[in-house]
């Protein structure tokens, strides 16, 4: 037996004693469960805050970011996402059950109790403060902010037709905080990256708010869909131009290159090909609208990086 295989060993044997356990099969439900409610399962909402969290990394550190902040934001990501994603179904959990898309949600199910998604959402909050706490003073302050921003978000969608806009202001927090631990301020271009990632979530969360309008109508619960009725497609198509321009201006400021603005004109088709799916208005379509916002994100985070690269 090699050095190698001792570890092996001693790890197999472990694993052999826990899943034997009699207890071994309700901590894995419990454990789906909890995965289930952070919606590890459906890493979109995780891209959809990352990909703006490695915007402004990579502009802050011109394509070096300090290895301990990229990994701190990473973490942070997941971590924070999970954390609205738990309390966004906690606050939500008596709408759900009349709503089609979300009505098998663990809360609504009973899968797990409500009690235990709060003390999920502290404990998760609790990692992300440990985390923040290795940066700076003025990134730490700001994480206040952006706790607030996301605690607060479920309560929008019940007294304003824009919980969307409050969603890209919890959404593009990080990229000023960003800025804050790469280089201890905010420039000018960390708060356009902030309008522009603002202006996306709004675009896209519309579409995915589009999925669920008969049903938010029915029960009271308001959005930007809604809001712009038959003007939804008009707008989220204006919107999104205002961001390509807002990132136009971005890399101006940033002093960004040819790689990156044809990194913006792939993103512009791929905003077309969005309106194209929402054209008929129908759940599948505008729910492949919003997914694709996936790609949307990384095409500019290639643009940047790419025009780093050739530099």
């Amino acid at each position: 037996m090699s050095v190698f295989d001792v570890p092996r060993t001693l790890v197999s044997k472990w694993l052999l004693r826990v899943t034997a356990h009699p207890r071994w099969w309700l901590i894995k439900d419990r454990s789906l469960q909890y995965a289930r409610l952070m919606r590890l399962d459906k890493p979109i909402g995780i891209l959809l805050l990352l990909w703006p969290t490695l915007w402004a990394l990579w502009i802050a550190g011109h394509a070096r970011p300090d290895p301990g902040v990229l990994v701190v934001f990473v973490l942070g990501v997941i971590l924070m996402r999970s954390a609205g994603c738990v309390i966004n179904d906690y606050a939500d959990r008596g709408f759900d059950a009349r709503v089609e898309r979300t009505r098998n949600r663990p809360l609504v199910t009973g899968a797990v109790s409500p009690r235990e998604a709060i003390a999920l959402f502290f404990g998760l909050l609790l990692m992300a403060f440990l985390l923040v706490m290795l940066m700076n003073t003025l990134t730490v302050i700001m994480a206040f902010a952006g706790a607030l921003l996301a605690v607060t978000y479920p309560i929008t969608k019940r007294y304003t037709y824009l919980p969307q806009v409050h969603l890209g202001l919890a959404f593009g927090w990080a990229v000023p905080m960003a800025f804050a631990a790469q280089t201890g301020s905010v420039p000018k271009v960390g708060w356009l990256l902030l309008i522009a990632n603002l202006l996306w979530s709004v675009a896209y969360d519309t579409m995915y708010a589009m999925v669920d309008r008969e049903d938010d109508l029915r029960i009271g619960v308001k959005s930007t869909a809604i809001l712009f009725a038959e003007a939804d497609r008009l707008i989220t198509g204006m919107i999104q131009g205002l961001m390509l321009i807002t990132l136009l201006v971005v890399g101006k400021e940033a002093g960004l290159g040819w790689v990156y603005h044809v990194g913006l004109a792939v993103a512009g088709g791929l905003a077309v090909y969005q309106q194209y799916l929402i054209r008929n208005r129908d759940r599948s379509g505008c729910f492949k609208a919003f997914i694709n916002n996936g790609w949307y994100g990384g095409v500019i985070f290639l643009g940047i990086a790419g025009d780093y690269w050739v530099r």
